[in-house]
């Protein structure tokens, strides 16, 4: 009977932690991102999700007013899985604890899905789960931190996570991770490490990369200004953002782990540094001068291209 008993308590308590973790505030703020919501725009914060009561997910938090928002939506803790260097310090000041448990475009595997699942099983919550745009890393990671921890979350469910954030179809290990992970049981998440680091360690040749990604976010806002300094950023120099673009693909060309890929991936590389240069030729004018618009979509839609070659080939699926 005392058995019986034990067994009962053990059933509820895992109920009641399952119910606090995914349940659906009864007082929400309709001004606030909502269960099964639309994504929101707030101040310094982009494409935010309700996933569940402890969990948002969005872009990373923007200056003062992204570290705002989070304080307007609870937030105690935050987690990263973008591949940039978090504002550890900013968030101290705001109180809240920055994790930094980065994953690739590829997936999430097993083991990442773990580590994330803890964080946001043990963490004080809210947790506000990001990547850059907010748009594919981090409603996968989401998707896959339900699929771990919530029961009764279905394979679907999860997926829908992934299309309410707007996560690009193309990302097929991103859209496969529901599936291929399994439930984790409590014994796996208690005996799981508990050291969240601040700031993961990330090789020189990923910190290039997430370079790469910042430098053509800015050339997409210098595109949509005419190929001129986006009004919203007048420090943008467009010239120089192609030609930080073309040394940021001749570094990554030069280190062991770039000379150890592929041939197609090398020889990638040499043309995004290319078509890159003629970008920066094209908008390096002279004073009072109009940049050849036309000539300048050629190299920016070239870079973009062989940009998504190599993602489709190298970033966007699971590798072997």
């Amino acid at each position: 009977m005392r058995r019986t008993t034990n067994c009962l308590i053990v059933i509820v308590a895992f109920s009641v932690t399952a119910y606090c973790l995914w349940s659906v505030r009864a007082d929400a703020d309709p001004l606030l991102p909502q269960p099964g919501g639309k994504p929101v725009d707030m101040p310094g914060l982009h494409n935010v999700i309700h996933v569940a009561d402890r969990l948002f997910s969005g872009g990373v938090p923007e200056g003062d007013a992204g570290f705002d928002s989070l304080k307007k939506l609870g937030i105690k803790t935050i987690l990263s899985v973008d591949g940039a260097r978090p504002e550890v310090a900013r968030a101290k000041q705001s109180g809240m604890r920055y994790v930094h448990l980065p994953i690739g475009y590829d997936g999430v595997s097993q083991e990442q899905a773990l580590k994330l699942a803890k964080a946001v099983r043990d963490l004080p919550g809210p947790v506000y789960l990001h990547c850059h745009h907010g748009k594919h890393r981090s409603p996968a990671a989401a998707a896959a931190i339900r699929i771990c921890l919530d029961e009764q979350c279905t394979v679907a469910q999860a997926v829908e996570i992934m299309k309410r954030a707007g996560t690009d179809p193309h990302y097929a290990g991103l859209f496969a991770a529901p599936k291929n992970l399994r439930r984790l049981t409590e014994r796996e998440l208690d005996q799981a490490s508990a050291n969240f680091p601040e700031v993961a360690k990330i090789a020189l040749f990923a910190e290039a990369m997430v370079q790469i990604d910042h430098r053509c976010e800015n050339l997409v806002a210098v595109r949509k200004a005419g190929w001129n300094s986006p009004k919203d950023k007048p420090d943008l120099d467009p010239p120089h953002e192609a030609l930080q673009l073309v040394e940021h693909f001749r570094e990554i060309a030069r280190q062991p782990a770039a000379q150890q890929r592929p041939a197609d991936f090398r020889r990638w590389l040499a043309d995004g540094e290319r078509v890159s240069a003629e970008l920066e030729k094209t908008l390096r004018i002279d004073k009072g001068k109009t940049v050849d618009g036309r000539a300048a979509e050629k190299a920016f839609l070239a870079m973009r291209s062989v940009c998504s070659q190599c993602h489709a080939k190298y970033r966007d699926v699971p590798q072997d």
